[in-house]
This record gives C-alpha cells, sequence and structure tokens, in this order.
C-alpha cells in the first residue's frame, strides 16, 4: 500500500474518534467545572470527598479504567456501549485535570472581586457565575485547550476495547500490508493533522484574550 492509501485507510476510523472525543468533552467540561468549584469553596469533609474523586480520576491509568468499565461492569448487569465507556472514562479523566486549573484560577481572583459583586447586590452564587467565572475562564485556557488535546490523542485507547477508531483501522492495514515505518508514521502524521489546529486555535483564544485584558 501507498502513503495515500494508508492515510485514506486510517481516516476511516475518524467518525469513531471524532465522536468518543465530543462525547468526552460532554463529561470533561461540566466535571471539570462543578469538581474545580466545588474543591475551591467546600471545607471540611465535603472538600475531602470531591479531592478524592478528582484524584481517583487522575491517579488512575486510563487504560485500566477502560478495561475496568467495559468488561467489569457487565458482571453487575450494567451494559454501555464502547463509545460510551470511551467518552466516559477519557471525558472524565481529563475532566479531573482540568479541574484543578479551574480552582486555580479561582484562587488566583482579587478578593475584591467577589466582594464588590456582594456590594452589588448578588447572592454568593450570583457573584460566582458573573463576577468571577467569566474572568477565570482567561486562565483556564492553556490548560484546557492541552487536556483536549489529550482527550484527542487518549482517543487511540479505545482501539483496546474493540472501537475501529483510527488506530484501530492502523492495526487493520498493518495486518494487511506489513510495513510498520509507513503504516505508524501515517497515523502519527493523522493525529497531528487533528491536535494541530487546535494548538493554533488555542494560541489564537490566548492572544485574543490576553489582548483585551490589556486594553481593559
Amino acid at each position: 500500500m501507498n502513503f495515500p492509501d494508508v492515510i485514506i485507510g486510517i481516516y476511516k476510523g475518524f467518525g469513531i474518534t471524532a465522536a468518543v472525543t465530543l462525547l468526552g468533552l460532554l463529561y470533561a467540561v461540566p466535571f471539570a467545572l462543578v469538581a474545580g468549584i466545588l474543591q475551591n469553596f467546600a471545607t471540611g469533609t465535603p472538600r475531602k470527598a470531591i479531592t478524592f474523586i478528582i484524584e481517583l480520576w487522575r491517579s488512575s491509568p486510563v487504560i485500566v479504567l477502560l478495561y475496568a468499565f467495559y468488561y467489569t461492569l457487565p458482571a453487575f448487569g450494567i451494559h454501555l456501549s464502547g463509545i460510551t465507556v470511551g467518552a466516559l472514562v477519557l471525558g472524565l479523566n481529563s475532566g479531573a485535570y482540568s479541574s484543578q486549573s479551574v480552582r486555580a484560577a479561582l484562587q488566583a481572583l482579587p478578593r475584591g472581586q467577589c466582594e464588590a459583586g456582594l456590594a452589588l447586590g448578588l447572592n454568593r452564587f450570583e457573584a460566582l457565575c458573573l463576577v468571577e467565572l467569566p474572568q477565570a475562564i482567561r486562565a483556564m485556557i492553556p490548560t484546557f485547550i492541552n487536556d483536549l488535546i489529550q482527550l484527542i490523542k487518549g482517543t487511540a485507547l479505545v482501539s483496546l476495547i474493540t472501537l475501529s477508531d483510527m488506530t484501530f483501522r492502523a492495526k487493520e492495514i498493518s495486518e494487511l500490508s506489513y510495513n510498520p515505518l509507513l503504516i505508524y508514521s501515517s497515523l502519527l502524521l493523522s493525529y497531528l493533522i487533528l491536535c494541530y489546529p487546535v494548538t493554533i486555535f488555542g494560541r489564537y483564544l490566548e492572544t485574543s484574550h490576553g489582548s483585551r485584558r490589556g486594553r481593559s
């Protein structure tokens, strides 16, 4: 097989890769925001509980979590599709890392920002949503973009739970034509084509938000 044929064959798995990535974001973003906010504001036992959940998802190997959810849950009568398991595990793993960016961004804000919101008659939740989070999101952008790239690259692992993503397609091609240098170099290029535009977009967001902050 020549190079164009290999690339075309690999991108036949793009649909699965894209689906796992997009569905993973639906888990990652809410989990990151909720966990980061709770870890920042909670105290005592609730804070320890949310920290434990975050560290569970951060510290456990993704491949072990994939196997655990996909192969052991059916023993308890819980049957999830491969795409659901892949999106859930990769999304919550990415969200756990991003939650620390949320927490750090909120902690970095001057206390006067919240106090000003309360002085204007906002309650604590309104001050968080209308005053603190909009400012904190600017600081979160670099980490969120990095975690999105990690999420895209992490989808390569879903081939281990029988999903026909790009990595799975590359393995299929390697069984038909033994040329590891060509096939896996093509797979590397395929992921680079997906991730590099995200990197460029992240730099654009950082630059645009930075210039707005400077004008402010």
